[in-house]
């Protein structure tokens, strides 16, 4: 994943609703009660833990019964002390006070969100610890742990949870992904090993795969708990057989029992302040509502179709219609490469604003660059008293539009039938586009000769295009 180039835009949900669900959290709501509950006598370690005299008055104030429940209160406590709920008054004596931070969670959203995200961080890093079992098995007379011997590295650990976070992520906000659907662990585990080169994956890489798989839902249990994902654990039932085989009558096609993750509106949030913390472009839906129509316009540049839309939809809720159908329209114009696109998202944002925008409209009518898109508009409309483009208009427009589509699409299947409609429809069309005074002329007639199927087509378009380029030259 790079840093350099935007990543999807995510819908988010209000902060006053995801800091009502952030105190809701276990993980964070255990923290709170703890920080609360110390006092006095609480006791903790060299590293800042309960001492394990006071896990079980620990546990007994957070409700937790059963064997784990020390731990349970246990890592509740050093979310506590990690997200400042808690302070150190004295090491040498191991003493505690209230933490500063506590009464954020009684103020505002951006507050308790803050609060949170130092709980998911604490969350997180346990999550890329090895099992404390096999720590203990490993920790010599000193009390000290020799990681090479439990073939652990942490950098890389942490680095695969942030890739696995961060390929979730994608899929999440992305138009082509399942939205807020679960995504399955097999596919997650396999973005992260198999190639994406590779054909039929080898019995080695397969078994990185499901080691994989077993290590993400080790985490992903862990992480359920600071409210990250949702989280529908792998069957245990399919490992019954021993020797990971599946054991006798479980269907092993059905990939809902190899664990199944979601993003909560929550682990969208954290996983998307995470990126911006470590240097991506993370758009959000709704930034572009405050900014002019010159930054809707570009910003929505690179986003999917609803996402465009959406955002669009933010924007206009924010002003008058004729008013913005005027800005939208001056903020369209342009030369440069990036301005088939703006026309485009203007005409989509145009029709989003529905009749009221007529006026502004028609008084760009005789604007070179507009006044196609404005005939197209009052059209799709049924406005009457449109007048007839000129030639060189629709030729022109014609030259924007795919231009606009190849910024936004690529050589796309819609575009190559765009293209093959083009050209069957205009009878002599090569012989008379090339002449266009747009600046995309000669770039779409060559991406014409490279999307046309019918090899004589395309070498008209070809020819068009050196024709056109020559003439741009001179």
């Amino acid at each position: 994943m790079s840093d350099s180039s935007p990543l999807p835009p995510v819908r988010l949900a209000p902060e006053a609703e995801l800091a009502r669900e952030a105190l809701a959290v276990p993980l964070l709501e255990r923290a709170a009660r703890l920080a609360r509950w110390a006092g006095p006598g609480t006791r903790v370690d060299a590293g800042g833990g309960l001492v394990e005299e006071q896990l079980p008055a620990a546990a007994e104030e957070l409700g937790l019964t059963g064997e784990d429940a020390p731990a349970y209160a246990s890592e509740a406590w050093r979310v506590a002390v990690d997200a400042g709920l808690v302070e150190i008054a004295d090491e040498e004596a191991g003493t505690v006070r209230t933490g500063e931070d506590l009464a954020l969670l009684g103020g505002s959203p951006q507050d308790v969100l803050t609060v949170w995200l130092a709980a998911l961080e604490t969350a997180l890093a346990d999550a890329a610890t090895p099992d404390l079992d096999a720590l203990m098995e490993m920790m010599d007379e000193g009390g000290r742990v020799d990681l090479s011997e439990l073939d652990w590295d942490p950098e890389a650990e942490a680095e695969f949870l942030d890739g696995v976070l961060g390929n979730l992520y994608l899929l999440s906000v992305s138009e082509d992904g399942p939205g807020e659907g679960p995504v399955p662990l097999p596919a997650l585990a396999a973005s992260m090993i198999v190639p994406g080169d590779m054909g039929e994956p080898t019995n080695d890489v397969l078994e990185q795969v499901s080691d994989a798989m077993m290590r993400l839902d080790d985490q992903f249990r862990l992480l359920e708990p600071v409210g990250l994902v949702e989280y529908d654990p792998v069957d245990e039932a399919l490992m019954d057989g021993g020797d990971g085989e599946a054991a006798d009558g479980v269907d092993e096609t059905d990939v809902s029992r190899y664990g199944m993750v979601r993003l909560t509106p929550l682990g969208r949030y954290g996983l998307r302040a995470r990126l911006l913390d470590a240097g991506f472009v993370v758009p959000a839906v709704g930034e572009l509502a405050d900014k002019g129509a010159d930054a809707l316009l570009d910003g929505t540049a690179s986003y999917g179709s609803r996402a465009a839309q959406a955002e669009t939809e933010q924007w206009l809720g924010r002003r008058q219609p004729l008013d913005a159908a005027r800005e939208l329209l001056a903020a369209a114009r342009g030369a440069d490469e990036g301005a088939p696109l703006r026309r485009l998202r203007c005409q989509q944002a145009l029709s989003l604003v529905g009749a009221e925008a007529e006026p502004a409209v028609r008084d760009v009518l005789d604007d070179p660059e507009l006044g196609g898109l404005a005939r197209v508009w009052l059209s799709e409309l049924g406005f009457a008293d449109v007048p007839a483009p000129s030639e060189e208009m629709v030729f022109w427009l014609t030259i924007d539009t795919v231009a606009a589509q190849l910024a936004a699409e690529g050589n796309s299947e819609e575009l190559q039938a765009l293209v093959e409609g083009l050209a069957a429809q205009h009878e002599g069309f090569f012989a008379a586009v090339w002449r266009v005074g747009h600046p995309a002329t000669a770039d779409v007639l060559e991406a014409m000769g490279r999307l046309h199927p019918d090899k004589r087509v395309a070498k008209e378009a070809r020819k068009a295009a050196f024709k056109a380029r020559s003439q741009q030259g001179s």
